[in-house]
């Protein structure tokens, strides 16, 4: 993934695009702090670009972020890592790369099914969900409008 970060899951700059990296590892307090980095981003987007950011658009957002880490944690042996930027539109693109070069296929629509849900609630609240082969796995990408119009 390029572009500018501290590293820490924080923010650089404040002119679009704005982006906030976060590295996870296995640990599941990270699926936590991966939602709680999306929604300061947020509220940092909101605050010093003048975007506005729908309330239901956090929501969806946290939703998103919770599925991908949850799948690279659950499908990944290595290390992920989560990137939010905000792009023309205002989009934030949601990005998400591990370690695993399997590509996530939805599974056939089951009501009956427990579990494996993951990359469907993405694809439903995501105005797009597009995965990219990398040298070392995968990145998953999925675009929210910033208005509130995935809502």
């Amino acid at each position: 993934m390029d572009g500018p970060s501290d590293g820490s899951g924080g923010l650089c700059g404040d002119a679009l695009p704005l982006e906030a990296v976060l590295a996870l590892d296995g640990e599941g307090s990270r699926i936590a702090q991966a939602r709680r980095v999306a929604v300061a981003f947020l509220g940092k987007v909101a605050d010093s670009s003048g975007v506005p950011v729908a309330v239901a658009t956090v929501e969806i957002v946290q939703l998103i972020v919770s599925e991908l880490v949850t799948n690279a944690r659950k499908y990944a042996s290595g290390p992920a890592l989560l990137q939010l930027r905000v792009v023309a539109g205002p989009v934030l693109q949601v990005e998400l790369w591990d370690s695993n070069p399997v590509a996530p296929v939805a599974k056939a629509l089951d009501p009956r099914r427990i579990g494996q849900h993951g990359l469907e609630i993405v694809t439903a609240l995501a105005r797009t969900v597009t995965v990219e082969q990398t040298p070392v796995g995968k990145r998953i990408i999925a675009a929210v409008p910033l208005d509130g119009a995935a809502a």
